[in-house]
């Protein structure tokens, strides 16, 4: 006769507890997609800052690190369930009447998931956004009282030292020479003073600039080519240039030269991407 306090697990027993693990994988494996979705949020607010250069910046520095965090609590998950599966079976095997407790597995995700939740509800509230009366511009942004200067701004993508960093490695495979860079904000520190991170890159090449120099010799004034680099109040990195356009129309440059310094504009905005 068999034991009423050891009963042996059914058929029934054994097929409810290997659904109830194939729930836990279904959980580890939605904790993963969820973490991946997350984690990637960060690259959607870059490029919509992108579209919003006039508005301040959306922050996105803690999604990737709570979008891995729920894919290593997913892969933990679906691990710990494995091992709870096998040891259930091997205490059903035995008689064992294994589940008089509850389960730690489902009452630590519910903790960790409830206290991840409040983490980031409070990040979304700290750094909630305002938006402002304009309307967004798309691609290059000029600043309101640059129709007359020929000054372009780009919004760029990355912070002041990788977009520096991305222009002299373009620089470098153009084989154009990169006279100096003059840390603006870094010279204001050492005065005691405080500005955004800005900062100036010289640049040229004589087979490009002589000509230019020879036609009409006041292009000097403005050549060697600079592009800045400056962060504003709000945290935005702009790349701004004087526009080939406007050097040829404040210096009355021939036509047939103006590509020599074109250059300036495709630098800019690669290095803004």
């Amino acid at each position: 006769m068999e034991s009423r306090e050891n009963p042996i697990a059914s058929a029934g027993d054994f097929l409810a507890l290997e659904r109830t693990f194939l729930a836990w994988i279904r959980t580890g494996l939605a904790l993963m997609a969820l973490g991946f979705v997350l984690a990637r949020f960060g690259l959607f607010l870059q490029e919509f800052n992108l579209m919003r250069p006039n508005l301040p910046p959306l922050s996105s520095g803690y999604s990737l690190w709570f979008g891995t965090l729920l894919i290593l609590v997913g892969v933990m998950v679906c691990v710990l369930s494995l091992i709870r599966y096998l040891r259930l079976v091997a205490l059903m095997k035995s008689g064992a009447r294994p589940f008089a407790n509850p389960s730690a597995l489902a009452v630590s995700v519910a903790i960790f998931l409830a206290l991840l939740g409040l983490a980031m509800s409070y990040y979304l509230f700290a750094t909630r956004h305002v938006p402002a009366q304009r309307a967004p511009n798309f691609g290059e942004v000029f600043m309101p009282s640059n129709s007359v200067n020929g000054i372009v701004r780009i919004a760029s993508l990355h912070s002041v030292a990788d977009t520096v960093a991305k222009l002299e490695g373009m620089l470098r495979a153009k084989n154009v020479k990169l006279f100096d860079i003059v840390d603006h904000s870094g010279e204001a520190e050492r005065a005691g003073l405080k500005m955004p991170n800005t900062k100036l890159l010289i640049f040229g090449n004589p087979k490009a600039g002589t000509p230019l120099m020879l036609a009409t010799p006041s292009v000097a004034l403005d050549l060697p080519l600079k592009i800045l680099v400056a962060e504003d109040a709000a945290g935005k990195v702009w790349v701004s240039y004087n526009s080939p356009a406007y050097l040829q129309e404040r210096h009355k440059l021939p036509e047939d030269l103006l590509p020599n310094i074109g250059v300036i504009a495709a630098l800019a905005g690669e290095a803004a991407k």
